[in-house]
């Protein structure tokens, strides 16, 4: 006797069921947009840590977020930007200083001198995931 797999219909909801994709992407690009302010980010750079989507349709999604429906790619990498903005503000209370360290510099062995902003931009999802695995490691164990 065999046991057999049975393919499940893909879901509109995430995790618990509770939100749609198109709520988690209006709230994920309503906080992009002033995660971007904050970090006085350029709309090239939005654009590569968004996935390089077509500039018209990046323009579309913040003119009306409750009616982006946004690929998985995307929602990761807005996860993965927010996971990073959160924790920034635990470590570096000063908002001011968390929003100025993605640009500053580090010695980090991750970084080499770059600052993360640098590496975020590389353009991979797993750019923005090693940042964001680098500071849930220093809000476990202090900074390295």
């Amino acid at each position: 006797m065999g046991t057999a797999v049975l393919a499940r219909e893909a879901s509109p909801h995430y995790a618990a069921g509770t939100a749609s994709v198109a709520e988690m992407s209006a709230a994920g690009l309503r906080a992009f947009t002033r995660i971007a302010q904050a970090w006085d980010l350029s709309v090239d750079e939005q654009l590569t840590l968004l996935g390089a989507p077509p500039r018209s349709t990046f323009f579309a999604w913040r003119k009306n977020p409750d009616r982006a429906a946004l690929p998985r790619d995307t929602l990761e990498r807005l996860s993965n930007i927010l996971g990073i903005y959160k924790s920034l503000q635990i470590l570096l209370p000063d908002a001011a200083a968390a929003d100025a360290w993605v640009r500053q510099p580090n010695q980090a062995p991750l970084f080499g001198g770059r600052s993360a902003l640098e590496c975020m931009l590389g353009g991979n999802v797993s750019d923005l995931n090693l940042v964001r695995r680098y500071l849930d490691g220093v809000r476990g164990g202090g900074w390295s």
